[in-house]
């Protein structure tokens, strides 16, 4: 009979050594990306700014100095969000549409960041927009028409049809004495979590490149230094 207990042993000492490989190759700490969502923010911010001064700075332009003419204005905007018709284009679920460029330089860094600028807009859009369709969703309910119905009588003074932007001491009042903003409290919650639930695809996407891009950021705000080590190993 074959000795397979040393065949075992043979498996078992290659296995373990191929695991010691593999740990050692896996675990290589990489850059620390910041641990809170504000600290995230701030270095998505950094790095896409310094990815976009690159890039214009590439044009022989820059963000720092004010243009001189309409002429270089014209040109600077081009350079940073685009020409032509807008490639990107996402109409919500309350009916605004909101689109994009795929080229500029502000395009090149969030494809840097986010790897897939078209699946990084769409969940972006439709997660900035998470609470605009909550509340799109609000209108519907009596209690918020009827709430809805006194604010405006409240915000009409004098006979005289309301502004668009009336006077920030009397949106507050009117807020208050309409009941409107009790009733939106009320029921938002309740229709953000529903919203939430109907846009769970894009939740999850906006939160799979989202974390890629703070990996990038990371690589590359680290010190030069550091990655040069990193890549020798």
């Amino acid at each position: 009979m074959p000795d397979t207990s040393a065949h075992i042993r043979r498996a078992v000492g290659a296995l373990a050594a191929g695991l010691l490989l593999a740990g050692c190759v896996t675990t290589e700490p990489g850059p620390a990306v910041p641990r809170t969502p504000q600290a995230q923010d701030a270095l998505l911010r950094t790095v896409e700014r310094t990815l976009v001064d690159r890039c214009l700075d590439a044009r022989g332009l820059t963000l720092a100095r004010r243009p001189d003419t309409p002429e270089e204005d014209r040109h600077l905007q081009a350079a940073l969000f685009g020409t032509g018709p807008r490639e990107l284009s996402l109409t919500l679920a309350t009916g605004h549409t909101v689109t994009a460029h795929t080229d500029g330089c502000l395009a090149s860094a969030r494809r840097t960041l986010y790897g897939d600028q078209t699946r990084w807009f769409r969940a972006q859009v439709t997660v900035d927009n998470l609470r605009a369709e909550a509340q799109n969703r609000m209108k519907d309910d009596p209690a918020h028409r009827a709430a809805l119905r006194r604010w405006n009588r409240c915000a009409t003074t004098s006979g005289r049809p309301r502004t668009e932007r009336p006077d920030p001491a009397l949106v507050a009042r009117c807020d208050r004495e309409s009941g409107l903003a009790e009733v939106r409290a009320r029921l938002e919650p309740a229709e953000l979590a529903k919203v939430r639930t109907l846009r769970g695809d894009q939740l999850t996407t906006y939160q799979q490149l989202r974390t890629r891009a703070l990996r990038r950021a990371a690589e590359l705000s680290a010190p030069v230094t550091a990655q040069e080590g990193n890549n020798a190993s």
